[in-house]
């Protein structure tokens, strides 16, 4: 093996590690939540924040952050997003107050948008096109899958031997030590073509998301009729439209609008949108039930959640070569509607109940439906657009899960917490009431599952789909 191959394969495995961080820091956090709440003295209306900082920083500057790699140089940008990651986990794990936790999981949302496109970009560069980038490409999702699975485990684990910074601390070395190898095994890339970013855009639809996820989180303590909940309503309505405004008088703007003109590429949002929405904050209120009604530990809760992680990564091969034998839209309806149907059994949830009861069942139905859902929508992404386009549909996708998560966590959260409140004020005992305000919310996520559904039966098609035919690559096992 000659030194140029030799350190392409080490670069791969530099840059999977520093993914294997990002999503890791996702299904991580989970676990120890209700250690947080307690240690810092969270409001059950605030506790999402920790989660949805860090979704709505990523997915609001996900896609600025590849234009930055493009323009500026992908190794440059991957190099810095690590370096901020890596401090914020450090400032993260030190936090002694709500506020503090909040802005160093904001910051690191920032710095995972600056590398996660980055080191994908370094990827499809390094390696040529055809059998090399598969393979490449194959240990990247398998990445993302054992991020998530050894995420949940990891967060039981540090939590409830330790204490819950050190989900963050955790993070420090291997970011020290990617900042160490970066210069030494990534090369520099750009993309030529691309002349400008949009920092403005990106600051607009991120503090007009930020803003609206204020106010459906405080709406429950301001009042939903007061003054203050409507005047963010509002304010988040006009930066919304300043943004547009913004976008549209400019020649690279961070979200080209004719892109959603192809049917598929706008039903894949759409879905990408609704799965985030459904996943963040499914396992957000199943976290808080399995620990603060069923009375389980951070471990115990991480070792749960592995009934998950497990099935997906099981049935991950199997997706990939049904999507190749029966197509992309039936895939991804089957998949939307196992999801609808794992939240339909969340709804059964009891006082009195046990995990092998009312929790398990559902957990091998959702993780045999996200396969299902992510593989398809994955390549409805990206049918149908021109090869220009292929990087921004990729970063559209991330971005609207990303996006889809942090409103969905603020909006099935403020249902549980009111549901809650209503059934305190009539008398119902704590552990009742909490119930009662998850089944709400499991409701309204299988509510969205339906929507989810239609979305795919009225927007993905068949000719445009056709059009971008390519085997989905097979993850391997």
């Amino acid at each position: 093996m000659t030194a140029s191959v030799k350190t392409k394969w080490l670069a791969l495995a530099l840059i999977c590690v520093v993914q294997f961080m990002v999503v890791l820091d996702i299904a991580i956090v989970n676990v120890a939540l209700p250690s947080i709440q307690v240690d810092l003295g969270f409001s059950q209306e605030n506790l999402q924040w920790v989660i949805s900082a860090y979704a709505l920083f990523f997915g609001g500057f996900l896609l600025l952050g590849g234009r930055l790699g493009d323009r500026l140089g992908r190794r440059r940008v991957f190099f810095t997003g690590v370096a901020v990651f890596t401090g914020a986990s450090l400032l993260a794990g030190l936090s002694w107050s709500e506020e503090s936790l909040i802005a160093a999981r904001a910051l690191q949302g920032f710095g995972a948008a600056m590398l996660s496109p980055a080191a994908l970009a370094i990827l499809t560069a390094t390696f040529a096109e055809g059998r090399e980038r598969n393979i490449a490409l194959g240990v990247w999702g398998a990445t993302g899958g054992f991020g998530a699975a050894a995420g949940v485990l990891m967060g039981g684990i540090l939590t409830d031997l330790l204490s819950w910074e050190w989900i963050f601390f955790v993070n420090v070395p291997v970011g020290a030590a990617a900042l160490a190898l970066t210069p030494v095994w990534v090369q520099e890339s750009r993309d030529l073509r691309t002349r400008t970013f949009d920092i403005p855009g990106a600051v607009l639809i991120t503090a007009a998301l930020v803003v609206l996820v204020l106010g459906i989180t405080q709406a429950n303590e301001w009042g939903w009729a007061s003054a203050r909940t409507w005047l963010a309503f509002g304010a988040s309505a006009l930066l919304h439209v300043v943004f547009l405004a913004w976008e549209r008088g400019r020649a690279e703007p961070l979200v080209p609008m004719s892109i959603f003109r192809v049917r598929t590429v706008l039903g894949a949002n759409v879905t990408g949108f609704i799965l985030g929405l459904i996943l963040f904050s499914m396992f957000l209120l199943l976290t808080l039930y399995m620990q603060q009604v069923l009375g389980l530990s951070p471990l115990e809760t991480g070792v749960g959640y592995l009934a998950v992680a497990g099935t997906s990564i099981l049935w991950a091969n199997v997706a990939a070569a049904l999507v190749n034998r029966v197509g992309v839209k039936p895939i991804l309806l089957a998949g939307m509607s196992l999801l609808g149907v794992g939240l339909v059994t969340f709804t059964q949830v009891s006082v009195g109940g046990s995990y092998w009861a009312d929790l398990l069942p559902g957990f091998l139905i959702i993780g045999l439906g996200m396969p299902f859902v992510f593989v398809p929508v994955t390549i409805a992404a990206v049918a149908g657009v021109t090869q220009e386009q292929a990087g921004l549909a990729s970063g559209l996708i991330n971005t609207s899960q990303q996006i889809g998560g942090a409103l969905g966590i603020a909006v099935l959260s403020a249902i549980a917490t009111n549901v809650t409140t209503g059934a305190l004020d009539t008398g119902a005992s704590e552990p009742q009431a909490l119930v009662d305000g998850f089944t709400a919310a499991f409701w309204v996520g299988a509510a969205a599952a339906a929507v989810g559904v239609v979305a795919i039966a009225v927007f993905v098609r068949q000719d445009e789909l056709a059009a971008n035919a390519e085997p989905a690559p097979v993850t391997p096992s």
